[in-house]
């Protein structure tokens, strides 16, 4: 039995039904789940000084595209919005492999593990012919060596160019084959035991990549096999334009006719929701993942957060793609989350704890899972610490519940924990060699680009 210990908590923020910070605490977790939180004091395995330290709840990706972590920066598409930088860097990712996918998973959920997340969810839907049969397999053996939760997808794409879609040939598949892969993949990963560290949902990648047959056809199995769906949705107006175009339907409305709409169901972006539409969301507990730094960088728009959390629409938060990001960090995506929403809604923004709480009980929420997301008795040891006595943190005592959205953190935590394991301590990844990985990630970056 492993046996953790964090000793003289100074703010453990709990996320809670309460929303109660506890002060000057010890927490006590057995075999990663948390068995006390109090003052009694406990012998264990690992022992961490919370002594000026603020403990969280591990942050919660809910949309994500790692491979994308090895085109970030690239000058030729950073002013184009969603449809021509698909085109674009589509030519670029038909030639991922499989190395590609292990070192950009271990250095996209690296980064996220820095930045104090915990779990993650990958949404790859990009398979070239020829090299794509292992690369879910391959991310969760990254994840496996980096000791994070992950819930990954089997995203597809059977809509080509010459189809009407946007991919290139060379990257989509035939229903059959995507249909036979995400039944392996469900049997051989998803463990939807409570703790669990892998899970698997289906993710066909959007209505102007896939077919209708597709999405039902996956719907279908996943609902067989008891897995969740995921898809982009209402991300940009083209794709509205799009719907209308072709099957005279909104996008929300086109996904309900193929069945795509519930509680098992949640859509990446979720921008350009009108007011019915919002009201379905909320009475169907169908889910959205806020990726405000990808939407501002595409110039897509501007998520109704305020709206969505006074219906409760369930609701978490994202980084998307390194590549419409150009980064994997939680932290970040939280204070910009923040900031946006003040500027667009003013006082009926939601605060900077209600952020946190977007990103850690919300993305619980989407993912299906009740296990994660706050820090209380029965609940996983998933945390991070920050030590408020950082030069850049001071005079920001007084509200540790809003700190990571009004003032933000400038730099790795401090530690995270993931099911009661230190994967980062004193701002460093503890699993694996950072220096080595970052260099052989960027020896495989300049053979793809060189390639294209």
């Amino acid at each position: 039995m492993k046996k953790l210990l964090i000793k003289n908590i100074q703010n453990l923020v709990t996320c809670d039904s309460k929303d109660a910070v506890l002060k000057n605490v010890n927490l006590y977790a057995e075999d990663g789940v948390i068995k006390y939180i109090g003052t009694d004091t406990f012998e264990a395995d690992e022992v961490i000084n919370g002594q000026d330290m603020i403990v969280y709840p591990g942050l919660i990706n809910t949309h994500h595209h790692l491979y994308q972590t090895f085109t970030r920066n690239l000058p030729e598409v950073q002013n184009m919005e969603l449809f021509d930088w698909l085109i674009t860097l589509y030519e670029i990712w038909k030639g991922i492999n499989p190395d590609i996918i292990r070192y950009s998973s271990l250095v996209g959920m690296g980064e996220l593990a820095k930045s104090g997340c915990t779990t993650c969810f990958d949404h790859h839907y990009v398979f070239p012919k020829n090299e794509s049969d292992q690369f879910i397999d391959v991310q969760f053996s990254a994840a496996t060596d980096l000791g994070i939760r992950m819930h990954a997808s089997r995203g597809s794409m059977d809509l080509s160019k010459k189809d009407g879609g946007l991919p290139p040939d060379s990257v989509v598949q035939t229903i059959d084959k995507i249909l036979y892969d995400s039944e392996r993949l469900v049997k051989k990963y998803h463990d939807n035991s409570e703790f669990s560290m892998r899970q698997i949902a289906l993710a066909p990648c959007s209505p102007f990549s896939v077919t209708g047959d597709l999405m039902k056809e996956s719907a279908i199995l996943a609902r067989k096999l008891g897995v969740r769906l995921h898809t982009h949705l209402a991300e940009t107006l083209d794709e509205e334009n799009f719907t209308l175009e072709k099957f005279k339907m909104r996008p929300l409305e086109y996904m309900e006719s193929l069945g795509w709409i519930g509680k098992d169901v949640w859509y990446a972006h979720g921008i350009h929701f009108n007011d019915e539409e919002l009201k379905i969301l909320a009475k169907t507990k169908t889910g959205v993942a806020h990726c405000p730094i990808s939407n501002m960088k595409l110039s897509s728009g501007i998520a109704r957060i305020p709206e969505m959390l006074e219906y409760d629409v369930p609701v978490g938060l994202a980084v998307d793609g390194s590549a419409s990001n150009d980064g994997s960090n939680l932290l970040e995506e939280l204070r910009v989350a923040y900031l946006l929403h003040r500027l667009n809604a003013s006082n009926q923004a939601p605060t900077g704890y209600d952020i946190l709480k977007i990103a850690t009980k919300g993305s619980a929420r989407i993912l299906g899972r009740n296990d994660i997301g706050e820090l209380s008795v029965g609940k996983a040891a998933d945390l991070f610490m920050i030590n408020i006595n950082r030069l850049e943190l001071v005079g920001t005592q007084f509200d540790p519940k809003s700190l990571l959205g009004t003032v933000g953190i400038k730099g790795p935590v401090d530690y995270t924990v993931v099911a009661g394991k230190i994967v980062v301590k004193e701002g460093k990844l503890v699993t694996i060699d950072e220096e080595k990985v970052a260099s052989e990630a960027n020896n495989l970056v300049e053979k793809l680009i060189k390639n294209r």
